[in-house]
């Protein structure tokens, strides 16, 4: 197997969409499936992370699907459920596609400690990874990393900053 910095760049399309709380970016695939979800003020990290999980990529600009995006913005407009509808797909390990997957199934309106996502993925001790693979989530909002709060129902860490974790809970009519 060759090493990622030997293969030819991933190529994903970027787009961006206009939100409540700032402008999100959009990368997808050539199937139209999302593979990374962020804010361009923190777009850095966002390609960052990119190249940690496929290697060397190549960003074009490029419309995401037009589905996605109606579906991004009825779920700011209110219609929770939209986030379901899109299609995504990611790069991690194992252990990291588990929690992110099981992210996925926590409903909106409701949120999850840290320990509590780990025992649900017969990892109770492994409450510390689950706040890594937590925090190197590629899609904010679709795999809904929010939804995540300390033990003590404090809001913690939130790759897009605690002021959009906030709005995203009080969103989904989480009293925070």
């Amino acid at each position: 197997m060759l090493a990622r910095s030997t293969m030819t760049p991933e190529r994903f399309g970027l787009d961006r969409l206009a939100t409540p709380i700032g402008t999100a970016l959009l990368v997808t695939d050539a199937d139209g499936a999302l593979r990374a979800l962020d804010w361009d003020d923190y777009e850095h990290r966002m390609r960052d992370l990119l190249r940690l999980h496929h290697g060397a990529v190549n960003l074009i600009d490029q419309p995401a699907p037009t589905a996605m995006k109606a579906a991004l913005s009825a779920y700011f407009e209110g219609d929770l459920g939209q986030l379901a509808r899109i299609a995504w797909r990611v790069a991690g390990t194992p252990f990291q596609q588990k929690v992110w997957t099981a992210l996925a199934k926590i409903p909106a309106g409701t949120t999850m400690s840290y320990g509590t996502l780990a025992a649900k993925i017969e990892m109770p001790k492994a409450i510390r990874a689950v706040g890594h693979a937590n925090g190197s989530n590629p899609i904010s909002v679709v795999l809904p990393c929010h939804r995540l709060i300390g033990a003590d129902g404090s809001l913690v860490k939130y790759g897009g900053g605690l002021e959009r974790k906030r709005w995203l809970l009080r969103h989904e009519g989480v009293a925070v």
